[in-house]
């Protein structure tokens, strides 16, 4: 296991090289999705205002201020579940070159068979660090999509942002199929 800082965007050899339960941090930007952004891209075909070739996304529908200049000011931005979402990934990485999601929960092996195949990872993030994950985000650069507020498209100017876990890497293996077959070991050894 390593600590890796890396710099976005990400490249597929860069994702390729990050194993099973690293700690990462990302400097650069991130860029915030959830369920109706992904529905209107890929539900309704309406492509993405924004490049997100070397991306990382995060499951996220932020608390923020509008500002009089049009600009947010961050309150309190926190990441969501990713499973209920898993069936938008895989074409995230194939037909838009997203590199990492990060979020809590993980994906079905389906979307672990694909991440494998197109080169992506899932980062994971503790439940409940909200406050934190505000403090490393130092700006809300761009915002599309406001009629689906709080669901929009944010890009995030982050530093130090993590620690994230490599919970499923681009090699297939999973951390939660890890521990679901160890959970399932011990039961089975269990008497009652």
């Amino acid at each position: 296991m390593a600590e890796i800082t890396l710099q976005t965007p990400l490249t597929e050899e860069m994702v390729r090289n990050l194993k099973l339960e690293d700690t990462v941090y990302i400097n650069g930007h991130i860029y915030g999705i959830r369920d109706a952004t992904q529905i209107r891209i890929f539900d309704e075909g309406v492509p993405p205002p924004t490049d997100l070739t070397g991306t990382v996304l995060l499951h996220t529908a932020p608390g923020v201020k509008k500002l009089p200049n049009g600009k947010f000011e961050k309150v309190c931005i926190g990441t969501t579940t990713s499973t209920r979402m898993n069936r938008f990934y895989p074409p995230l990485i194939k037909e838009y070159g997203v590199r990492a999601m990060v979020g809590k929960g993980g994906f079905l092996q389906d979307t672990v068979d694909k991440m494998k195949e197109y080169g992506a990872v899932y980062l994971a993030i503790v439940g409940g660090a909200a406050a934190i994950e505000t403090t490393q985000i130092e700006e809300i650069e761009e915002v599309w999509w406001e009629d689906l507020m709080p669901e929009c498209l944010w890009k995030f100017r982050v530093k130090n942002f993590g620690p994230l876990i490599v919970a499923i890497d681009a090699h297939g293996n999973s951390l939660y199929k890890q521990v679901k077959a160890n959970a399932a070991e011990k039961m089975a050894a269990m008497k009652f």
